[in-house]
């Protein structure tokens, strides 16, 4: 392998590696966040318990929930992505409607999160001090305000060294979404490789863009990690709690 050559490919074909660059940013970001929202959906409801005195229809359609959302993460943490791209694309495409190859892949990223995601939030709200819930229900504020105005807020902090740690590892499993033609960058590299007959060169021109990519990304995350921890640290934690408390309160009431 010649580093001339590895340089000449680069100069020669950047123009295919940004395009690739910027497809698979793109659906990782995207796919990360629709799984973000996913995530706190799903692991949100999960985490809310129903009380004893509860109806029997709301103890009813907890369990009908939980069991539909295990079996939503088991299947898609269980199973690679490549496989649910293939399947769930050409599922779409053939019995349904042909659909957009970017849409799919962030579809396919999206739910594969989410699947993540709902475990990494679920872990973050029983990280929160079960005195934040109890405080709250002495106000007389709901489960489902508590949940929002007080739990998730902690929880999300708690969490985000997952939740970026999640974005790192989708800009790099993107790649597997060449199997279902996405102009992504590791699908650009294999027409660039097929072209040159530069396997080596093409590839280690590759893992630098995407070792860059990843490491822009850590540095990034690990900023707006520092400043929330700075945030949290900056005020009283008890009165940070008692405010949100009280605004779950009046919302509530």
């Amino acid at each position: 392998m010649s580093l001339n050559k590895c340089l000449e490919i680069f100069l020669k074909y950047w123009p295919s590696f940004l395009l690739g660059i910027k497809t698979t940013l793109f659906v990782s970001l995207i796919g990360t966040i629709i799984g973000l929202l996913i995530g706190l959906l799903v692991g949100g409801l999960r985490a809310i318990n129903v009380d004893d005195n509860s109806s029997k229809l709301k103890k009813f359609l907890k369990k009908i929930f939980n069991l539909i959302s295990t079996l939503y993460i088991e299947i898609f943490r269980g199973t690679p992505m490549m496989v649910q791209a293939v399947f769930i694309y050409y599922l779409v495409y053939t019995n349904i409607i042909p659909w957009d190859k970017v849409v799919a892949a962030i579809f396919v990223i999206s739910i594969n999160t989410g699947a993540y995601m709902s475990e990494i939030v679920r872990s973050g709200i029983q990280a929160v001090d079960v005195g934040q819930k109890e405080a709250s229900r002495a106000l007389g504020v709901s489960n489902i305000d508590t949940m929002l105005h007080v739990i998730l807020p902690q929880a999300i902090k708690n969490a985000f060294p997952a939740i970026g740690n999640e974005f790192i590892v989708n800009i790099k499993d993107s790649s597997v979404l060449m199997i279902i033609s996405i102009t992504e960058l590791m699908f650009q590299s294999n027409s660039i490789a097929g072209t040159t007959y530069r396997f080596s060169e093409t590839y280690f021109v590759t893992a630098c863009i995407y070792l860059l990519m990843t490491s822009i990304a850590s540095f990034i995350l690990h900023k707006i990690e520092k400043s929330l921890s700075h945030t949290t640290t900056s005020l009283p934690q008890s009165d940070t709690n008692f405010s949100s408390i009280s605004l779950a309160k009046e919302e509530n009431s």
